[in-house]
């Protein structure tokens, strides 16, 4: 009988259109129901009642090592003009140790907010790190069978 093991999270991949992009940390993949709380005088006992609101869903950001030659990240950034933007569909899948996926999330209609280069230090041997920020207009959780 085999036994269900919780995932390590160490094993991911990223993709968005037919290219997939290796980054060494993915974080943000958050949604919320906002609560709405108001007081109805129809019930005294009660001193206010909450309904969900809108819907909340944070950035985004991914981290990767930088590669020679590779700027796609600050091209996508400069996509940004006049109130236009090139909107990418993103899939964040969670892979198992066969390297199939166990979880997926789909982020719909992404575009950069934010790129950031590495810190540079004179004395540092680290491995230059950038990071991408992205909004989205919704995530979509699914679990892989």
């Amino acid at each position: 009988m085999a036994k269900d093991y919780p995932i390590p999270v160490f094993s991911f991949r990223a993709e968005w259109g037919a290219e997939r992009i290796g980054f060494t940390e993915i974080s943000g993949l958050t949604q919320e129901n906002q609560p709405i709380e108001y007081r109805d005088g129809s019930f005294p006992e009660y001193s206010s009642i909450k309904m969900p609101g809108l819907r909340k869903f944070n950035n985004i950001t991914m981290k990767r090592g930088i590669v020679k030659g590779d700027n796609d990240f600050f091209k996508w950034l400069s996509t940004v003009k006049y109130n236009k933007v090139e909107r990418r569909d993103v899939i964040i899948s969670l892979l198992n140790e066969d390297q199939k996926p166990v979880m997926t999330w789909k982020v719909h209609n992404a575009f950069p907010v934010k790129v950031e280069g590495p810190q540079l230090k004179s004395t540092g041997n680290e491995v230059a790190i950038e990071s991408i920020e992205i909004a989205h207009e919704g995530l979509e959780v699914q679990n892989e069978a």
